[in-house]
């Protein structure tokens, strides 16, 4: 078991390299192995292009050594065709006779087909295979597939004294360093989305200008289409989508979904945006939109920057309870919360 762990780990690491790029695919890494030495490994580089196991596969130099080798992977091969040939059909015509797996594909499509379709073709399965650390790397895909919805990260920074904004003026609060993370973690995520509030004082941009990464979509609440259309949110330059009480029409790259007032504010934009295929989400603020989906439950991880910078007076920052790890981040603490639902 252990010698499985260490190439199933292999599998997470390479796995991890197509974050920001196979959405609304999961990320998955493949490892081949033939007397314990690695022959062949690949990943899922973009959505809509090869899966891992087709390019691992391709990168074994002999492929006689396949007869013999085990195929590791960190989720269960696909056994029906989407953009790309089912990968099970893939494993059984290359001649593996072994596949060890860390999750199943709750995906209704696959959902125990591909591991049923390799063992009836004489390939033996191993499942469950560090499961838990499998299901964490690609927790925003399960949770689409099981919830229906985006998974949902709620960032903000405070200050040290607590709050989110100052009584006057704005600004970050956090350093040059925390910066460049922000705009990285924006680039792994499909959308950012804030508030009415937040567009009207900051006027953000929302892209990923201090890391080179792919522009998320844009997400904001506008309820009677008021914001001024100056603002950065409406130059057409990423996919937005402006959710109001108004209309429903796509100009450019702007879409404006229109939704119920009547309805629960949180749970209705989720379902419009699974409809969208938007697979994660970060809600960057204000303080009122924070707190909506707090209380609503509909949330997965918080991503708390504590800053060095006192207030004293503002708005004061969210409260979220429970358990949380910490890093450090130059002079700024970042701290992860997961919802225990």
């Amino acid at each position: 078991m252990q010698e499985h762990e260490k190439y199933m780990r292999r599998c997470f690491d390479l796995a991890l390299l197509g974050r920001g790029n196979v959405s609304p695919n999961p990320k998955v890494g493949a490892v081949i192995v033939y007397q314990d030495n690695i022959i062949g490994e690949g990943y899922h580089q973009k959505y809509g292009q090869s899966h891992a196991e087709v390019n691992a596969i391709a990168s074994v130099k002999d492929k006689s050594l396949l007869k013999k080798s085990t195929i590791y992977v960190n989720l269960e091969p696909c056994c029906h065709w989407g953009k790309t040939p089912p990968c099970a059909n893939l494993i059984i015509e290359s001649g593996i006779k072994k596949c060890v797996i860390a999750n199943k594909d709750i995906n209704p499509k696959v959902f125990g087909g591909g591991i049923k379709l390799l063992q009836d073709n004489g390939v033996e399965v191993v499942t469950g295979v560090l499961e838990k650390e499998g299901w964490f790397l690609n927790r925003r895909f399960f949770t689409n597939q099981k919830e229906k919805r985006p998974y949902v990260i709620i960032k903000y920074a405070q200050s040290l004294d607590g709050f989110i904004a100052p009584e006057t003026n704005g600004g970050w609060i956090s350093n040059d360093i925390m910066k460049v993370w922000v705009h990285k973690q924006r680039g792994e995520e499909d959308a950012i989305m804030v508030g009415y509030n937040t567009v009207l004082k900051d006027n953000p941009q929302l892209n990923t200008r201090h890391y080179q990464a792919r522009n998320p979509k844009r997400i904001v609440y506008d309820r009677n289409l008021s914001l001024p259309q100056e603002s950065n949110i409406f130059d057409q330059i990423q996919e937005t989508i402006i959710f109001n009480h108004v209309k429903d029409l796509v100009e450019g790259n702007n879409k404006y979904i229109k939704i119920d007032e009547e309805l629960p504010f949180v749970s209705q934009i989720l379902e419009k945006l699974y409809e969208e295929k938007i697979c994660s989400i970060v809600l960057e603020g204000g303080a009122k939109i924070i707190n909506k989906f707090l209380e609503s439950g509909l949330w997965d991880e918080a991503n708390v920057i504590i800053g060095q910078k006192i207030f004293e007076k503002g708005v004061k920052a969210p409260y979220i309870s429970g358990d949380f790890k910490e890093n450090k981040i130059g002079d700024n603490i970042l701290r992860f919360y997961y919802n225990q639902k």
